[in-house]
C-alpha cells in the first residue's frame, strides 16, 4: 500500500479533531473506532474479509504501513477467524497517541504543549493542512447532501464517524438532525463498514459477549444506541485512559 492516500484511521481521527481546541471529540468510543477503521482498511487493501460477524485473514502479505501491519500480524496470529467485537473491545493502548505522532511527523497536525491547572503536562494538536481535513469533511457532506451511493471508502467512514458519534460534533444542534439520521443512513452502502461499525456500538452497549442471532447486521437496519452515549468494556476504557498526555473534549 502506497503512502500517498491517507488511510481510514487518519481520516476518522481528522475529523474528530476540533480545530478551536485542539482535543478529539467522543475520546474513549474514538479509540474504539480506530480499531474499527484498521479493519476496513484492510479489508479496503485485500488483506482481510467479513466471515459472518468474524474477520478472517485472506492476503498475509504486509501492506507497507507499519500500523496496519501489526494489527494484520496479531490477526494472523490467531489462526481462525476472530469475531469483530472483541477485535475492536481489546485493549490497544496508545493507538490513538500512535497515529496523532504519525500525524504530526507528516506535517498534518502541529502538537501545542501546556499544562492543565498549572501541574499536569497536556498536549494539544491543531491541525495544519487544513485542506486536508475540509476535504475529508466535504466527502461526507455530498454524500449526505445529494443521496447519491458515495464509494466505499467515504462509505466507511460514515459508518464509522456515525458509530463513534461524530455526528453530533459534524452536525450539531436541531438544524443538524437530519444530517446526522443521513450520515447514519450510509452506513448500509458498505458491508464491512456496516460490519465494523455495529461492532463498535456493540462494544459500547456491552454486548460484545453475545453473537447477533443473524451473524451480522442487517444493511441498513436499525441501531440499537445513541452512538457515541455508550460506555466502553472496563478492560477498554483503562487501555484508552493511559494514553500519555493527550488531552481530549
Amino acid at each position: 500500500m502506497g503512502r500517498s492516500r491517507r488511510t481510514l484511521p487518519e481520516e476518522l481521527l481528522l475529523l474528530a479533531l476540533d480545530p478551536a481546541t485542539g482535543t478529539t471529540a467522543q475520546p474513549q468510543s474514538l479509540d474504539l473506532g480506530l480499531a474499527g477503521a484498521q479493519l476496513v482498511e484492510l479489508a479496503l487493501a485485500g488483506r482481510i474479509a467479513p466471515d459472518g460477524d468474524r474477520i478472517a485473514v485472506v492476503m498475509p502479505r504486509p501492506t507497507g504501513d507499519p500500523t496496519l501491519d501489526s494489527a494484520l500480524e496479531l490477526l494472523r496470529r490467531r489462526g481462525s477467524p476472530v469475531r469483530a467485537v472483541h477485535w475492536i473491545g481489546g485493549p490497544r493502548l496508545g493507538l490513538r497517541q500512535t497515529y496523532l505522532s504519525h500525524l504530526e511527523r507528516c506535517g498534518m497536525v502541529h502538537a501545542v504543549e501546556g499544562q492543565m491547572c498549572g501541574v499536569l503536562p497536556t498536549t494539544r494538536y491543531q491541525a495544519t493542512e487544513t485542506a486536508i481535513s475540509r476535504e475529508i469533511r466535504a466527502r461526507l457532506d455530498s454524500a449526505i447532501r445529494t443521496g447519491v451511493p458515495p464509494d466505499p471508502r467515504t462509505a466507511a467512514l460514515a459508518a464509522l464517524a456515525h458509530a463513534v458519534g461524530l455526528g453530533k460534533h459534524l452536525y450539531p444542534g436541531n438544524e443538524g438532525r437530519s444530517s446526522r439520521s443521513r450520515l447514519r443512513d450510509l452506513i448500509r452502502h458498505d458491508p464491512m463498514g456496516g460490519l465494523v461499525a455495529h461492532a463498535v456500538m456493540d462494544v459500547q452497549n456491552g454486548a460484545g459477549a453475545q453473537p447477533r442471532r443473524n451473524g451480522t447486521p442487517a444493511a441498513g437496519g436499525p441501531t440499537r444506541q445513541t452512538p457515541g452515549g455508550g460506555v466502553p468494556l472496563q478492560p477498554r476504557s483503562r487501555a484508552t485512559g493511559s494514553m500519555a498526555r493527550v488531552v481530549s473534549a
